[in-house]
């Protein structure tokens, strides 16, 4: 669960706008995301925007995968479905069968609050939709026993990932007067009724059946998705003057534009961005 300092609707402006500008963070050296497809699909009563990327990261896993990862294989294709305020992905390593991993994201609209996951989430109140989401068959119970509540705020991170620019301790925004965060933030949404505030939930499965490494390995995948998703929604929130008075149109344009930035770094300059090599 992430609690989150901005309203529903400008969320999915925001999300977009650093999701690419993150993209572009990452890439280099010969390594990053490459986008493959970014267009609209439409499936039943279902709309929304699907996108294809690869990930190529054969560098930024840890020495020991390096070292027993068949040749090629540190390749991850990314497939998601965003129909907002849901999104469904599916994460593959085409040349390791065995290695999938699944994320449903929900901003729900009717639930724009800080409540907690075990009580009034929508994984308590919708299990259904996030399993089926999920493309399996599972109790609900399953899921709760792995609850991590994700904090925006202080230098909980490791120093490799700290920022003083993407803090929001200490950020202020000036076109909106939002932040510095303080400690006491998240309790203080309870009690002022004008102040916005959401919560986005993300429920990540992993599947990694490589004997004798299966637990490592999912262990490390849920590891690094909790610091991704840390790292990523300060960002979000520090950027915030950057995105705030984009439209939709905009943010399609940005990411075609984005798309031939991608090609282009990740075919010069240095490796660049988050790296797990030293786990």
């Amino acid at each position: 669960m992430v609690l989150i300092k901005e309203y529903v609707e400008e969320y999915q402006v925001g999300q977009l706008f650093s999701v690419a500008e993150a993209s572009k963070n990452e890439t280099g050296g010969g390594e990053g995301i490459q986008v493959l497809k970014n267009e609209p699909y439409e499936k039943d009563e279902e709309r929304g925007q699907y996108t294809h990327k690869v990930y190529h990261l054969a560098s930024k896993v840890p020495k020991y995968l390096q070292m027993l990862a068949p040749g090629g294989s540190l390749v991850f294709h990314e497939e998601a479905w965003n129909a907002y305020p849901y999104c469904r992905t599916i994460v593959t390593v085409h040349k390791l069968d065995e290695a999938t991993w699944k994320t449903v994201d929900v901003v729900p609209i009717d639930i724009a609050d800080n409540s907690a996951v075990d009580s009034s989430g929508p994984i308590s109140t919708q299990p259904e939709a996030w399993l089926q989401g999920l493309g399996r068959t599972a109790s609900i119970d399953e899921f709760r026993r792995s609850v991590y509540e994700i904090h925006n705020t202080g230098r909980s991170r490791a120093s490799w990932d700290y920022k003083t620019d993407e803090d929001p301790t200490m950020f202020q925004s000036v076109k909106t007067a939002r932040g510095p965060l303080g400690p006491d933030w998240q309790n203080e949404l309870v009690t002022k009724t004008d102040c916005p505030k959401m919560c986005a939930y993300k429920l990540v499965t992993v599947q990694f059946k490589w004997w004798g490494m299966q637990t490592k390995m999912e262990n490390f995948i849920h590891k690094q998705e909790t610091r991704i998703f840390t790292n990523f929604h300060r960002q979000l929130f520090c950027w915030i003057d950057k995105w705030v008075e984009l439209t939709m149109a905009d943010i399609r344009q940005m990411e075609a534009e984005t798309q031939k930035e991608l090609e282009e770094l990740r075919n010069k300059g240095d490796i660049r961005g988050t790296s797990a090599a030293a786990e």
